[in-house]
């Protein structure tokens, strides 16, 4: 877990057994990727890539 600073909580877990990596936004949204720096990528393009839930364009 890490936090930026504004105090923003991001996630990732590693789903064991699996190569897979589940992170958790901030904003709520999940994703899951086997690369990790993917997985950052996605997560600190925020808003870009993804939007709050129960938002729609």
């Amino acid at each position: 877990m890490s936090t930026s600073p504004t105090g923003e909580i991001y996630r990732i877990d590693w789903l064991p057994g699996t190569d897979v990596l589940h992170g958790t936004c901030h904003c709520g949204r999940e994703h899951t990727s086997q690369d990790p720096i993917e997985m950052w990528e996605w997560m600190l393009a925020h808003p870009q890539g993804h939007e709050p839930r129960g938002t729609r364009p």
